[in-house]
């Protein structure tokens, strides 16, 4: 596997490149239909400053619905094998599946994006511990098909900072690299908008965790609910709440619009490590 490594706070940030790989994501225009669009977007976002490719073969938008393994690694295999040969930039595969994650770390994926956060399936912490691989823990309350049936906490900046300490003592115990662990608040997962941004509000409380924050906004409903524009009018939105977010510690920003989002990263870090 080749080496890589998550930024920490105060480290450039890594832009992280959306390849949605399945027909029914949320953003349409996302959405690569062919093999041939899949490499031509993912050769455009490296171009463009993608640190980290992340690919998607199963759309967990709210009120989405699951697919088979063996139809997610269909998807994936044949892309991701090309991506292996073509660029040396660590490849992300967005699955919490243990079956799926077995065949795309074989088949020379980095890291796992892992929407449960661990905690569904058992064997998806010593899957990713045997291929010395990296894992993105996120949180998130039930599962999409339900999860904004009107999600519910008691202290939901509480909730969510125990629920990824959890995930992290399962991945260090199984045996995975602490180097290689970052957090996902999970915007936009069994969350309301209120919840959303109070979560961002107080994005610094995560970094008590000490992993690398990833911060997922893009073209989200959260954006579209603030400024009542549909998912293709929400560009200027997202990269406002990844502004924001830089400055509470994210670490790794996850985007459709990679030129734009590392442009803006660019203005702010230029701001931030600037002393008198």
């Amino acid at each position: 596997m080749r080496p890589f490594g998550f930024p920490h706070q105060g480290e450039k940030t890594s832009v992280m490149g959306i390849i949605n790989l399945s027909p029914d994501s949320f953003y349409g225009e996302s959405r690569c239909r062919t093999q041939d669009q899949a490499i031509a977007t993912a050769e455009k976002m490296i171009a463009e400053g993608a640190d980290i490719l992340d690919l998607g073969a199963e759309s967990t938008r709210p009120g989405s619905t699951p697919i088979s393994e063996q139809e997610e690694i269909d998807r994936l295999l044949p892309i991701l094998t090309k991506l292996v040969q073509i660029t040396n930039i660590p490849i992300s595969v967005d699955t919490y599946k243990p079956a799926v994650a077995h065949e795309v770390l074989q088949a020379g994926a980095n890291i796992i994006n892992d929407i449960t956060g661990l905690q569904r399936f058992e064997q998806m912490a010593s899957t990713i511990s045997r291929f010395q691989a990296g894992v993105i823990l996120m949180h998130m309350r039930g599962l999409p098909e339900t999860m904004q049936n009107h999600p519910q906490y008691t202290d939901v900046l509480l909730e969510v900072f125990e629920y990824l300490q959890q995930s992290i003592l399962i991945a260090v115990s199984a045996g995975i690299d602490p180097g290689k662990i970052a957090i996902d608040p999970g915007i936009g997962f069994g969350k309301t908008d209120s919840h959303n941004l109070l979560i961002l509000k107080n994005l610094s409380r995560l970094n008590d965790l000490g992993k690398p924050v990833l911060l997922g906004v893009s073209r989200k409903s959260l954006i579209g609910n603030i400024l009542n524009l549909p998912v293709e009018e929400r560009l200027e939105g997202s990269l406002a709440a990844t502004v924001f977010g830089l400055t509470q510690g994210a670490s790794i920003i996850r985007t459709h619009d990679v030129q734009a989002t590392r442009r803006a990263i660019n203005v702010v870090e230029a701001i931030l490590k600037e002393e008198i």
